[in-house]
């Protein structure tokens, strides 16, 4: 079963309250052990403001969230306690331990999961790939190598959208009349006789 929460903002009303829909994809219960599972595409650096919504997701399907450790490298500010639902969670930080991309989240007697943060300002279709590859429960790559595959795949899409418009500007199929019917090329040479049959 693949628990994804994906709530883009709507209206107006959502960009101001980012915390109640976290935009959240999750690997199967159950899967085997990956590097990664799932991934997490907050709307800001803000852990004040991101977290409260986040833990509230997971603790049903993984337990009291007790503590959570980021590397500090992509947020600007890590606030040592952030209060949830009543209660505290503790923040902590790893710079060379813990991939930059990368959040651990800490169940005081369930577990660790580990999720890749989609940085806020990705694009959309970057960040569904992200977190589909992130929540695959086959996935053997590192949140930094998601990040940097996701960056490779990008320049080939920015590539072929680049030829693409100059294929368009020298009168390629965008100058085509969409009205008239593809041309057919004409073709030469005669077409052997198939024998009769008996």
């Amino acid at each position: 079963m693949m628990a994804t929460i994906f709530h883009p903002p709507t209206t107006e009303a959502d960009d101001r309250l980012p915390s109640l829909s976290p935009r959240l994809s999750l690997a199967p219960i159950g899967s085997a052990p990956a590097l990664l599972d799932g991934a997490w595409w907050p709307r800001s650096r803000d852990l004040e403001a991101e977290l409260p919504s986040l833990t509230a997701v997971l603790e049903p399907l993984w337990g009291r969230i007790t503590r959570v450790t980021v590397n500090p490298t992509q947020w600007p500010v890590i606030p040592r306690k952030v209060p949830v639902a009543g209660r505290v969670v503790h923040v902590g930080w790893f710079r060379d331990e813990q991939d930059p991309h990368e959040l651990l989240l800490l169940s005081y007697h369930v577990g660790r999961w580990n999720l890749l943060v989609v940085p806020p300002q990705t694009a959309p279709d970057s960040a569904a790939w992200l977190m589909a590859a992130a929540s695959d429960p086959r996935g053997t790559s590192s949140a930094s190598r998601l990040m940097e595959e996701a960056a490779r795949l990008r320049t080939l899409r920015d590539a072929d959208r680049a030829v693409e418009a100059v294929w368009d500007s020298e009168g390629g199929h965008g100058s085509r009349n969409s009205a008239a019917p593809p041309r057919v090329p004409a073709m030469t040479g005669t077409v052997p006789q198939q024998p009769m049959g008996r």
